[in-house]
């Protein structure tokens, strides 16, 4: 076979692979293969077999805004991000717990609880898969703004289509999920904050995956990396503390 024969040979493979992905089974013909079960393949969210899905897009969404992870920080649980987006830039990390006893904690605070937080203090704060485990979503949208110095950037990402958390459903909630128009609503109606920046993560082929705790490593690359608006798995937002009119 010569070169030219071996190349549209190659052709026909790559058209032969379109034509399949894009043919829908006839009704009855569906083969779930592994997927066949009334059980999901994990219920850790996929860190038991590797990287999350969910994690991808977060740390995505923060690579993004990478510039913005600088001077004192605060993250939410831990500061893992906070290092690792901010590196140098960050002068002080600090992690938000809401009970005492937890490890790296410096700030021990409710965020429904705004009349608690103290004001202007960071100016970053990173809060992922956080806002849909406290009932009070808008306390803690406005509690947040008042832990940011004016002109301080939040990055926060909320999902759409996760599993219940049943460790948190115990302990105070799993409570909302979120489109991304609903947060950008919330944004504006909340007030305090310049117009928000929305990124929006997913696709039918990434939340099954996800629902049934694969993870990244097991995946295909390429179709994680397709956005379908239909199916959102997570949103993240970038805003800022509005600067006092002077």
């Amino acid at each position: 076979m010569t070169v030219f024969q071996r190349f549209i040979e190659f052709l026909k493979g790559i058209r032969r692979g379109i034509i399949r992905r894009s043919r829908r089974p006839a009704v009855g013909t569906v083969d779930f293969g592994d997927l066949d079960r009334e059980t999901p393949i994990s219920r850790k969210w996929g860190f038991d077999r590797g990287t999350p899905v969910d994690r991808l897009y977060i740390e995505q969404f923060l690579n993004g805004f990478a510039r913005d992870v600088r001077g004192r920080c605060l993250e939410v649980a831990d500061n893992k991000y906070t290092l690792r987006f901010g590196g140098d830039r960050v002068t002080q990390s600090d992690v938000l717990h809401n009970s005492e006893g937890r490890k790296q904690a410096t700030l021990i605070l409710d965020l429904a609880r705004t009349a608690e937080a103290p004001g202007d203090l960071f100016d970053c704060i990173i809060c992922t898969q956080t806002l849909h485990l406290i009932y009070d979503f808008s306390a803690v949208i406005a509690t947040l703004n008042k832990l940011l110095k004016p002109g301080g950037v939040l990055l926060l990402t909320a999902p759409a289509i996760t599993q219940i958390s049943r460790e948190d459903l115990e302990l105070h909630g799993d409570h909302w999920r979120f489109t991304s128009p609903t947060l950008r609503r919330l944004f504006d109606a909340e007030g305090g904050w310049t117009e928000p920046e929305l990124r929006s993560y997913g696709n039918v082929y990434a939340a099954t995956a996800f629902l049934h705790g694969l993870a990244v490593e097991e995946l295909d690359a390429g179709k994680l990396s397709h956005f379908d608006p239909d199916y959102e798995m997570l949103t993240g937002v970038r805003t800022k503390k509005l600067q006092p009119i002077s």
